[in-house]
């Protein structure tokens, strides 16, 4: 690049003169990037905040937007020792009293008793069927044994109703098999078939039963219910009970009511997240006088927008079939600051006395306020959406800037090197300068009669 500190010439600092020159060219275009740069930035991590307040406000939506968040039922029982239960939202309020007298029980059933475990039983073929069910079939060699036999019934793909296993008794091993599913009407039944010479097969599969099968009973407020399942799904309406133990003498008090503290939770949790994204918003977007400090997103209408669109719906009237409701019906009111308080108080009496109309004016599909609130709130956080535009936007301007930089930095290494080729060039002239004064100087001195006057 030729000279760049003191020029050799001149003894002028070239390289400092230069530097100096260059900053004053690009000094305000790169502070003017810096500036803009920074703005942006601001304004991307603004857009980010607000996505990141929609997306939580938006699980809430989803939530109270479940029909299964309102007139749901809880049930309660004054003891654990006999049955528990559970409850849908089609349950009816209301105490019922319990007894089980008897469990169901599945049938178990023995084969006479063998030789051995390990000596063969007989060629031919065995057919085993549960209750109704459709039976398969167990083919036996020759040379199977009690244990091969077993196995082969608990391996069969065929068979998903009974299992197999050998218990070694007083006069020696048989063969056991269980049903799977309880009650009388799942009653084992084994058919053997011979094959070759002898009826080993056929008289060792002589099945005895080893336990009866029985069927559930249970009485509800009095009334008699029979049932092949400990599990009573249809005994009373929207309630399914599991039976554990059984005592006729015993009665366990079941006590079906509103679950409102799950809906109270589900429209609290909405309020704090909707107040969470206007604070966010009101944040971003204000100007504080005292401090003279503006939020990153102050003017911006991309937030108010949003603010204004949120505000209106929750001020909204929205059907129901008993006719138009209001948030405030409920005892959420909209404060001065624009924000949501709840009147506790009044949202759980609410809850109590409410007949559907509560889930009607959140659920209903593309009219409840969920709806319509989560709808909205979609467009501008859904990929593609009006937010992501936004980010695009921002990212494209800061990819400009980037290119300008770039474009200032090219600019200014060809000024540099243009500078140093005119101050080298300088240089050079004056270095010639003083190299012919220097001898021209010697030349004079060196003329007869000619004496230096030394200063």
């Amino acid at each position: 690049m030729g000279l760049t500190s003191v020029g050799i010439g001149s003894g002028m600092d070239i390289g400092g003169i230069v530097t100096a020159l260059v900053n004053a060219e690009s000094a305000g275009k790169i502070a003017k990037f810096d500036v803009n740069e920074g703005k942006l930035n601001a304004q991307i991590s603004g857009i980010g905040a607000l996505k990141s307040a929609m997306s939580e406000f938006n699980d809430k939506l989803k939530t109270l937007a479940k029909a299964e968040t309102f007139g749901s039922q809880k049930v309660v029982t004054s003891s654990k020792d006999y049955l528990s239960a559970t409850v849908d939202k089609t349950a009816v309020s209301g105490t019922y009293q319990i007894k089980v007298e008897q469990l169901a029980q599945s049938q178990k059933v023995g084969t006479a008793v063998a030789t051995d475990t390990t000596s063969p039983i007989g060629e031919g073929a065995l057919s085993i069927k549960v209750g109704s069910g459709t039976a398969f079939n167990i083919d036996v060699s020759a040379t199977d044994s009690l244990t091969d036999i077993m196995n082969k019934i608990n391996k069969s793909d065929d068979n998903t109703d009974v299992t197999a296993t050998i218990v070694n008794g007083e006069l020696g091993p048989q063969l056991v098999l269980g049903s799977k599913k309880t009650g009388e009407d799942n009653q084992i039944s084994v058919t053997a078939t011979d094959s070759g010479a002898g009826t080993g097969l056929s008289d060792t599969f002589t099945m005895s039963e080893v336990t009866p099968a029985k069927n559930a009973i249970v009485y509800v407020d009095g009334v008699k219910v029979v049932s092949d399942s400990n599990t009573l799904d249809k005994a009373i309406t929207g309630v399914s009970l599991t039976l554990t133990a059984a005592d006729v003498d015993k009665t366990t008090t079941m006590t079906v009511s509103k679950d409102t503290a799950k809906t109270k939770t589900a429209i609290e949790g909405f309020v704090e997240s909707y107040n969470s994204l206007m604070t966010t918003i009101q944040n971003l977007t204000k100007y504080d006088a005292d401090t003279k400090q503006a939020g990153i997103l102050q003017g911006d209408a991309l937030p108010r927008s949003i603010q204004s669109q949120l505000r209106t719906m929750v001020s909204s009237e929205f059907d129901t079939s008993d006719g138009k409701q209001v948030l405030a019906n409920l005892g959420i009111k909209t404060t001065r600051e624009g924000l949501l308080e709840i009147d506790s108080t009044k949202l759980t009496e609410s809850l109590k006395n409410d007949k559907g109309t509560i889930s009607e004016l959140f659920t209903s599909e593309n009219t409840g306020l969920s709806a319509k609130m989560s709808g909205l709130v979609d467009t501008y956080i859904k990929s593609g959406g009006i937010i992501d535009g936004r980010d695009n936007s921002l990212d494209e301007q800061l990819a400009r800037i980037a290119d300008s930089r770039e474009q200032l930095s090219t600019r200014m290494a060809a000024y540099s090197d243009r500078l140093y080729k005119q101050f080298n060039a300088m240089d050079l002239v004056v270095a010639n300068l003083n190299s012919q004064s220097s001898m021209l100087l010697s030349r004079l001195d060196s003329l007869p009669g000619v004496v230096r006057q030394n200063k």
